[in-house]
């Protein structure tokens, strides 16, 4: 008989697929009341498939009292109660570094768009504004400095990045990487002082939360730029939007916001500012490959009792 697996939320079609076949999947957010399905059936499931979007909260996994392992899409875990599932001994995989390029490319591209103005511009030519004359100048990229907080998987890729257009690097975490050149700030607001650039790369959670505060902003300073591929909850939104708006800082690069999809609509009406809805992982490539590896924590978990990538 296949494994019960309860499946939190919507996955990619092709993985829903091989997820069916391989075992007995139940979608919780097909059923018409998925708290008193789960207070009903909730014993039956051995396992939870999930994203970093759905995650698996207290009352989610309490709900399941034979649970075993989750395995969850995504490289963010922030919405998945760790703790709980430690003390319960369920092993919780996820998908990094398969997602690490495909990130790191969006952090640049959105380096790129908000200091060259590639997005503006090209309102600017649909318009017909050029018609009427020329598109500003705008700032340079190559041989700038780069600050990135959070220097892990994907933060040391975009420092890879960074050395292609000659950029300088440092980094801020919570204390310094051992086995980096480059060199490290003991505070978010040393990094954003002396960065063209504030690259955000870190996890998210309660422990990140707000850290690109008011006072951050007021340092990276109006000719400084913010890009976060990162988790919304890290920026303080509303800090940000008036920063924004007063040009107090020379512009922001966002995959992420605090709300999604919700998007602060004063937003909309600024031309210093790319809005990308969260798609920084969002290639065919890249999403089977954390698909592939949802698949192959759940084989490894059934055949040998472990995850093959568990959440640190």
């Amino acid at each position: 008989m296949k494994p019960c697996l309860l499946q939190v939320g919507a996955l990619l079609p092709a993985l829903e697929t091989t997820l069916n076949e391989r075992y007995d999947i139940v979608p919780l957010w097909k059923q018409p009341d998925p708290a008193a399905y789960l207070a009903r059936h909730g014993a039956e499931f051995v396992g939870a498939v999930t994203s970093a979007r759905f995650g698996a909260d207290t009352a989610l996994i309490n709900a399941m009292p034979n649970l075993k392992v989750i395995s969850s899409f995504g490289v963010g875990y922030e919405t998945i109660d760790i703790a709980l599932a430690r003390s319960r001994g369920i092993p919780v995989g996820y998908t990094p570094d398969v997602l690490n390029d495909c990130v790191a490319d969006t952090a640049f591209g959105l380096v790129m768009d908000v200091a060259r103005q590639f997005s503006a511009s090209d309102r600017f030519v649909r318009r017909g504004d050029w018609q009427k004359g020329t598109y500003p100048l705008t700032t340079r990229i190559s041989g700038k400095r780069l600050g990135i907080m959070g220097l892990g998987r994907i933060g040391r890729v975009i420092a890879k990045r960074a050395g292609g257009f000659d950029m300088e690097v440092r980094y801020h975490n919570r204390k310094p990487v051992a086995d980096v050149a480059y060199a490290y700030e003991p505070t978010l607001k040393g990094l954003a002082e002396w960065a063209d650039f504030l690259v955000i790369a870190s996890a998210g959670g309660p422990e990140t939360r707000h850290l690109v505060s008011k006072e951050v902003l007021a340092a990276l300073g109006p000719q400084g730029f913010l890009v976060n591929i990162s988790r919304g909850s890290v920026v303080d939104e509303a800090a940000l939007v008036q920063a924004l708006e007063a040009r107090t800082i020379a512009g922001a690069g966002l995959d992420v916001f605090g709300d999604e999809p919700r998007v602060p609509e004063r937003l909309f009406a600024l031309d210093n500012v790319v809005l990308l809805p969260h798609l920084a992982s969002a290639t065919h490539e890249t999403r089977k490959a954390m698909g592939d590896l949802v698949l192959e924590n759940l084989r490894r978990f059934f055949e040998t009792g472990r995850v093959a990538v568990a959440v640190p």
